[in-house]
């Protein structure tokens, strides 16, 4: 797996320009008899009978990368070693959960289970492009788990928070300034922005919070002696796994006066049951749960998911990335022993 992963670093797999990274893979998993099949620049591995009844886990990770940080003093692209540590960029993020689930997924594979197992390498993660997970899910068909490999310290998140941008408008009637004149659209959005600001959602996670809110950005007004007829702001906001962006949406706009115009709802925030086996599992492995404030794939997958693997998210996205050997050896046998015999 080491080994592989230093192959993976040397190819440079921005996102949306993974081919070279997926072949590198493709050929590593056919050489070892895995019936890898690729769609674009994801790859999957799939038994030929899926369609037998038995529940299916997606084991899932992804092989781009962003673009080095300016701070770097090592070559980016040079998977080194140095005390018991694999450097280079995504290394971290998420070369090692793809690795660490791979090299899990050849163990639980080759022994009876009670599900299918399908384990999944896929594009564009850090710019949730279309051209990921969101394309291949069609192919895989019914997945009823999702296990989603990213540098969590192999702590599991049961919850993600999501994202929503909205691009509010507040309409007015223009006027001279001087004059009691007109009607200010930049008085008329106060009221929107203070709702945003203080109102809470009913529903609260338990790991997670409350639904965050946050005007980020407003622009009105041509020249100073003009009442402006048109103030436009806009909202980042972050759901906490209760809710569903499209629910969110529909509550906001019953209770603002501004116009409301989504840029996307498909960047959902997640949750699991604390019920759901695969919780009750790491449980009694003693593995720590957390909701996680960054966002993965699971975003868009519509199916009960967990987020977990070898790796520090501080690390990510940081100059002169890396990953402890030792991290790698001890996320895989964690996934197996969280998998191995596991009834969903």
């Amino acid at each position: 797996m080491i080994e592989l992963l230093r192959q993976l670093i040397a190819v440079p797999s921005f996102s949306r320009d993974e081919a070279a990274a997926a072949d590198v893979l493709q050929a590593w998993m056919a050489s070892r008899g895995l019936p890898v099949s690729r769609y674009g620049n994801n790859l999957w591995v799939a038994p030929d009978d899926c369609a037998d009844g038995r529940p299916v886990i997606l084991l899932n990770s992804h092989i781009d990368t962003v673009r080095p940080a300016a701070g770097y003093t090592r070559n980016p692209f040079a998977p080194d070693i140095e005390d018991g540590r694999l450097y280079g960029l995504g290394s971290n993020d998420a070369g090692g959960p793809l690795v660490a689930l791979l090299g899990a997924y050849m163990q639980l594979a080759s022994r009876p289970q009670s599900y299918k197992l399908v384990f999944a390498a896929t594009a564009e993660e850090e710019v949730s492009g279309h051209g990921g997970i969101e394309s291949l899910l069609p192919l895989l068909g019914r997945v009823d788990l999702g296990i989603v490999g990213e540098p969590t310290r192999m702590q599991m998140a049961v919850a993600e928070k999501g994202l929503m941008v909205l691009d509010c408008t507040a309409r007015g009637r223009s006027g001279h300034a001087a004059r009691n004149e007109g009607d200010n659209a930049i008085y008329r959005a106060l009221s929107d922005i203070d709702w945003f600001r203080n109102h809470r959602f009913d529903r609260v996670s338990q790991f997670l919070g409350s639904v965050k809110m946050t005007v980020t950005q407003i622009e009105a007004g041509t020249q100073h002696n003009v009442v402006p007829d048109e103030c436009r702001f806009v909202v980042d906001v972050r759901p906490n796994g209760m809710y569903s962006n499209v629910e969110l949406l529909a509550e906001i706009r019953r209770s603002v006066n501004c116009e409301v115009s989504e840029r996307s709802t498909r960047l959902n925030s997640s949750s699991i049951a604390m019920s759901h086996p695969v919780v009750q599992q790491a449980q009694r492995l003693g593995i720590p749960i957390f909701g996680s404030p960054t966002m993965s794939d699971q975003a868009l997958m519509p199916f009960p998911t967990v987020k977990i693997g070898p790796g520090d998210s501080a690390r990510s996205h940081t100059a002169d990335e890396y990953i402890g050997f030792d991290e790698i050896s001890s996320g895989i046998e964690t996934y197996v022993r969280l998998l191995d015999g596991l009834n969903i």
